[in-house]
């Protein structure tokens, strides 16, 4: 079957516009967030006394339709969109997370991934708390509907409930976390200390708004304000946008890979464009290993960028040799043994006039598994292709994520197991090479910062952050989805 590569943890939206229709601005938003995720979608509201929610398995336009988003009324909705990372691909561990609580209704859209939730979901079953599903998301939501001193007796004093709840989750919480939480009467929007996900805000007619990403503020007609900074915490109400500190900021730590791959190309993260960024990983990658060739190809679409900068640092001509099709791993008909063997000919088709007895460069975002390389360079020969040669617009990536996006085991890394020139063998490619990480961090990084602003565990194995030993290894799945697991204990 087709590698998937690398999984895009999961989009989250947030909005407050008294007057305005939340539930299909969340919607849009959602649609526009789809590369985040496609196994599952949902959405809360709120009408500052009762919240209502409808979310299945599928593709955003396949949850939602008129009928059942008109019942989502309210001035104040959250939203997601889901690939599993922590939590089976199941309906019970769909999210917003939604449940009642003393002070109302609690809903929350998570992003990202904990490093000790077994450890914390054992504290909170100590104490009585049921759990009906295998996500940390329903963990962080558990934490901040009991009472804060539960958690942490040394926080700040706080009129708003809800910020002193935050910060105790804040202070038990280890991993990447940004957050769209809705209570009775605002959006609080989250990120984790070391800001390892994107989290943004922005002004909307008449409220304002919290998203992943910036795409989806363009699509629903918002204005971008800025980014969350790492350890913030946003209430969104009728006094508008007020910053809290939740815990003191750590090494900022944005996942590299949000500019490799994950993202979208027209989004902005950290005052840079992605297709920006991206086009100077290809005029680098162009610079470190260059190719005598006819054309330059992208593997659609992720990697487009990165040849179109490949091709113009080098001159030769940008072509398009590949044609996808955008709807193939989006359907719940399982292909059988015939159209399976097919494999990268299930979503892609070369242009064989394009191609023929021409020697091809072939950029790609990343190779992962390895899995696709191979047949691709393959169905290029078999179009008529002279030569090969394949450029890979990141470093080898040979470490898994525990931070939100679901690579695979260590064990199943192509650059883990085999060396580059065993793995060109491999692929069947004339040539292959990487960008460096070294070349990868500078064009990523702002101005003077320090490289390390980045994390980029997944091609170094540096973490930003201490990675339990029971994650690592073909088990890791199964271990965090382990109810009644026994890691070491949370102090409360």
């Amino acid at each position: 079957m087709i590698e998937p590569g690398p999984r895009e943890e999961c989009g989250v939206f947030g909005i407050y516009a008294p007057g305005h229709n939340v539930s299909k601005t969340t919607f849009f938003a959602l649609y526009a967030l789809q590369h985040r995720g496609q196994e599952g979608a949902g959405i809360v509201t709120c009408d500052g006394a009762r919240a209502a929610q409808h979310k299945n398995v599928g593709l955003v336009s396949q949850v939602f339709n008129e009928e059942n988003l008109k019942p989502l009324q309210g001035h104040l909705a959250v939203g997601h969109t889901r690939y599993s990372t922590t939590g089976s691909n199941h309906v019970r561990n769909l999210q917003p997370v939604c449940i009642e609580t003393m002070s109302g209704p609690l809903a929350v859209a998570h992003n990202g991934n904990l490093v000790n939730t077994t450890a914390l979901r054992n504290a909170l079953m100590e104490r009585g708390v049921g759990l009906s599903s295998s996500t940390d998301s329903e963990v962080l939501t558990q934490i901040l509907a009991a009472p804060p001193d539960v958690w942490s007796s040394n926080l700040p004093a706080e009129e708003d409930r809800w910020v002193t709840s935050i910060r105790a989750l804040m202070s038990v919480a280890e991993g990447a976390y940004s957050l769209a939480v809705l209570t009775r009467n605002a959006i609080y929007a989250v990120r984790d200390p070391r800001g390892i996900r994107p989290l943004s805000l922005a002004e909307f007619e008449t409220g304002w708004a919290v998203a992943s990403e910036t795409c989806a503020f363009s699509t629903i007609g918002a204005k971008p304000i800025r980014e969350m900074k790492p350890g913030e915490i946003v209430r969104i109400d009728k006094n508008g946008l007020t910053s809290f500190e939740g815990v003191p900021p750590k090494r900022k730590a944005l996942c590299v890979f949000e500019y490799v791959y994950l993202a979208r190309p027209d989004s902005v993260i950290e005052e840079k464009s992605v297709h920006g960024v991206r086009f100077e990983m290809g005029r680098r990658l162009a610079d470190e290993a260059p190719a005598e060739a006819d054309i330059v190809i992208g593997v659609p679409d992720s990697a487009t960028v990165a040849a179109q900068g490949f091709a113009d640092r080098t001159g030769i001509p940008f072509a398009d040799g590949l044609v996808k099709n955008r709807y193939i791993g989006r359907t719940f008909i399982e292909p059988d043994d015939h159209v399976r063997k097919m494999g990268v000919g299930l979503k892609y088709n070369p242009l064989p006039h394009v191609l023929k007895d021409k020697r091809v460069v072939m950029v790609d975002d990343s190779i992962v598994r390895g899995n696709t390389a191979g047949p691709l360079v393959a169905l290029l020969r078999s179009a008529g292709a002279k030569e090969v040669h394949v450029r890979v617009a990141s470093p080898p990536v040979r470490h898994p994520c525990f931070l939100g996006v679901d690579m695979a085991s260590q064990e199943k890394l192509i650059a883990y197991r085999l060396k580059v020139d065993r793995i060109r063998s491999h692929i069947g490619a004339d040539s292959l090479a990487y960008l460096s990480e070294d070349g990868m961090l500078d064009i990523v990084k702002s101005g003077d910062e320090d490289r390390r602003g980045h994390c980029s565990a997944c091609f170094s194995g540096v973490y930003p952050l201490t990675v339990p030993d029971d994650l690592f290894g073909e088990k890791t799945k199964q271990k965090l989805e382990a109810v009644w697991a026994t890691p070491s204990k949370v102090t409360i």
